[in-house]
């Protein structure tokens, strides 16, 4: 198979696990549950523009690709917290899931969101949200949250904050592929970015952060010019209809959170990786092109900040 044209992500190694998979000689690692946010801030023109960061090449999983804030859930995600907004019993109804999980998978969307952006979707009420997350207190604060030397938990409660939970928007849930090394059972959510508030770049895990429609977002994927894994992708093509970040909120409850998940299957001794409902991310590996680096839609070293992108 020859290199892909897009910036679909595509590690060298996956025909090797998935022959490895198919012979019964790879057991599937257990995935870990996650949680990303797509934070949304709205325009004069044009529509929304979307926060996206670029993880470091040196990362073992998806290095030099595009992404959203998020990460794992910690266990301690599922201490009782002060929340506002739908009940933990509603976010279970509508994920599928039990209330404990359903809690631990929001508050992990809200503290990775912090941890990686800076951006708190928390309040001292119900109907309020913090203004400033700017100077030392609350660097020091997000980085123990970072360091686990303090819970999402303790660090409301110390704080006085409730979790916004009406401030998020389930709208997806992608499951990394069996053969992967490293496996994610990932919760999408979308959020518009809290009036006063403002992003930065607080991850250790990306050298750049940018601002971007997801048209452009996209149209730069197309290219070849961005990498990106399939669900990135998937999420910037499903956000372009909507005018504002209100308008994507209130089309959230309406996505379907079916998990996706990667099939790979061998016909005549050729590999057919396919993502159910999304043809586009579908390839054909024959044997000749199993060899390390085909289809690895590698950019430069040094890709330039996305067209219309404007630095966090």
């Amino acid at each position: 198979m020859s290199s892909t044209t897009n910036g679909q992500w595509y590690p060298p190694e996956w025909p090797d696990r998935i022959r490895a998979l198919a012979s019964g000689e790879l057991t599937p690692a257990r995935p870990r549950r996650a949680a990303t946010v797509l934070l949304l801030r709205d325009t004069d023109s044009g529509g929304p523009v979307v926060h996206m960061l670029r993880r470091r090449a040196s990362m073992a999983f998806a290095g030099g690709a595009y992404a959203y804030p998020g990460g794992s859930v910690d266990p301690r995600d599922e201490a009782p917290v002060a929340w506002a907004g739908p009940s933990r019993t509603q976010w279970a109804v509508r994920m599928g899931v039990d209330p404990a999980t359903a809690q631990a998978i929001v508050c992990a969307a809200v503290r990775e969101t912090f941890e990686e952006a800076g951006v708190l979707l928390a309040g001292a009420s119900a109907d309020t949200v913090v203004a400033d997350t700017t100077g030392e207190d609350w660097e020091a604060d997000r980085a123990a949250l970072v360091g686990h030397e303090l819970s999402f938990a303790e660090f409301l409660g110390r704080r006085g904050l409730m979790l916004r939970s009406d401030l998020l928007g389930a709208w997806a849930r992608w499951i990394t592929p069996e053969f992967e090394p490293r496996r994610y059972d990932t919760w999408f959510f979308v959020a518009a970015l809290p009036e006063g508030q403002r992003t930065r770049n607080a991850s250790t895990e990306a050298d750049r952060t940018v601002w971007i429609r997801p048209a452009e977002a996209a149209a730069g994927y197309d290219r070849g010019e961005l990498l990106m894994m399939p669900p990135t992708i998937s999420m910037l093509r499903a956000l372009q209809p909507y005018a504002t970040a209100a308008d994507a909120l209130v089309a959230a409850p309406a996505q379907d959170l079916t998990p996706v998940l990667a099939r790979a299957k061998i016909v005549d001794d050729q590999i057919v990786l396919s993502w159910p409902g999304h043809d586009e991310f579908t390839k054909h590996i024959a044997p000749a092109d199993d060899g390390p680096g085909n289809g690895t839609p590698d950019g430069p070293p040094d890709t330039p900040s996305p067209s219309g992108g404007t630095p966090a």
